[in-house]
């Protein structure tokens, strides 16, 4: 099966072919390093890293681009509230974002390019669209001129005509139209600045992803991602500066993840309806967190809840809890070779899924039918039946199909022993009290008091503590 994607300049899915054979140049808008990441940053870095992931297990060799913005008006106005330099801003949350997108195991791009380290590729795209008539030069501030683009508007849909007319005019008397937009800042008193041409200044948000996707990829590369709100303006602009400056297309395939919702809003900073993942890790294993943002298709709108996390991370533990049982019986035949195993049919429909514009909520779908018959499996293998050897292939499979979407990297007692804590500190439990509770009702069982071993195992289910009495004696969880 060949693989597909939507294109969002098309509005439709694709056969995708790189344009150099086995090779793909993908670039991704990374983030505005002012603040710690939220949960849509969060999505966006587990959607392109699965498509990464997949590219690569499909045989390409990818040079994945992502980039920081450093430097924008967010930035000067956070330092300025902290009375601190622009720079240990950026570093702090650059710092940050590696630590916060590392726990969500996303890999490590090709290049990962700051906008501050790229000023000399902006100032000579900027000269270039003045040198052809796209955009000029007003008191220190450099705008592009929409109009001079006949194509604006193809990959939102958006007609010139409609924007200008519904625009609203800044107090701008620099602008020659409303919907020019800058690529050169003048700079104010007390703002970092850098030479140009045209006076200190900075670069505009939009011109540095051009510049950087054309110095890493060339003047047209295969994939160009980022988040839906990114379409209309920015990558509308990238569009126009690029075509500007070198005549061509810059981008094939145009891909964009859905927003992250919380009652029917998108998640955002602008809005303040943001969690941060910092904040969910305080409730939530990483893997819990990752597991949700994949469950649904990447350009879906995905609904963040309590509940909606609650439930993914009953599917994770489900997922290891399955390893963790097979793992007797799969000890003597734990190594599977990698053919063996990339031959299994869960592979198999775990690709004609990934192939059809990476659907990773049919890949879940697979992998909890998969669930069950890891366990059918276990249980006819311990009630005398079944094949070590055949359960081996069919783990090896399932942890492989895992790994696709960067899922079951963990050992199960760690996985288990990570939530157990993430738990135990939200809720401020108290282990020896519940274990004390549980010998309590262990004791009255024994004594044929079962009043009081009632009202054990109800002081602990107000505890927010489960327990389950298998032969092996008494375990609990935290529900």
């Amino acid at each position: 099966m060949t693989l597909k994607i939507f294109n969002t300049l098309s509005g439709k899915k694709e056969e995708f072919t790189p344009i150099r054979e086995n090779a793909v140049g993908m670039y991704v808008c990374g983030v505005t390093v002012y603040d710690y990441c939220h949960v849509g940053h969060g999505r966006a870095g587990v959607v392109f890293d699965t498509i990464f992931r997949y590219l690569k297990h499909r045989g390409f060799d990818v040079n994945y681009v992502r980039n920081f913005t450093d430097i924008d008006d967010k930035i000067i106005n956070r330092a300025n509230e902290q009375n601190v330099p622009w720079q240990e801003v950026t570093e702090k949350f650059i710092d940050a974002f590696y630590e916060d997108m590392g726990k969500l195991h996303i890999q490590s791009p090709t290049e990962e390019p700051k906008a501050t380290d790229h000023i000399p590729e902006m100032l000579a795209m900027i000269s270039a669209l003045i040198e052809r008539g796209k955009a000029y030069e007003s008191d220190g501030d450099v705008f592009y001129s929409v109009t001079s683009f006949a194509d604006y508007g193809q990959l939102s849909g958006k007609n010139i005509d409609d924007l200008q007319s519904g625009a609203r005019v800044e107090v701008n008397e620099q602008k020659r139209d409303a919907l020019d937009f800058a690529l050169w800042k003048k700079s104010k008193p007390g703002e970092p600045s850098w030479d140009s041409p045209w006076g200190a200044g900075r670069p505009g948000w939009h011109i540095e992803c051009s510049a950087m996707g054309r110095k890493y990829l060339g003047d047209t590369f295969d994939i160009h991602g980022g988040g839906k709100d990114l379409v209309f303006p920015h990558h509308e602009n990238e569009i126009a500066q690029s075509c500007g400056v070198t005549g061509c297309a810059p981008v094939r395939f145009w891909v964009h993840n859905g927003f992250v919702n919380i009652d029917k809003e998108k998640m955002s900073k602008s809005l303040g309806n943001f969690f941060t993942l910092r904040d969910i890790y305080k409730k939530y294993h990483p893997e819990t967190l990752r597991l949700f943002l994949i469950s649904s298709h990447y350009r879906s709108p995905i609904d963040f809840s309590e509940k909606n996390l609650d439930d993914a991370e009953k599917v994770l533990l489900r997922f290891y809890e399955a390893l963790e049982n097979s793992e007797d019986y799969v000890a003597d035949h734990y190594y599977v070779p990698s053919e063996q195993v990339k031959a299994h049919p869960l592979i198999k429909k775990c690709e004609e899924a990934m192939d059809d514009d990476f659907n990773t909520a049919v890949v879940m779908a697979h992998l909890n039918e998969e669930l069950r018959a890891i366990n059918s499996e276990c249980s006819q293998i311990g009630g005398g039946s079944g094949g070590k050897a055949k359960l081996a292939v069919r783990v090896s499979a399932f942890r492989f199909a895992g790994r696709l979407l960067g899922l079951l990297e963990n050992s199960p007692k760690k996985i288990k022993q990570e939530i157990f804590d993430i738990k135990q500190s939200e809720l401020g439990l108290d282990v020896e009290k519940i274990e004390g509770l549980i010998e309590d009702r262990k004791q009255a069982r024994t004594d044929k008091n079962w009043a009081r071993a009632d009202e054990c195992r109800d002081q602990l289910t107000r505890m927010g503590v489960v327990l389950e009495d298998t032969a092996q004696g008494t375990e609990w969880k935290i529900k």
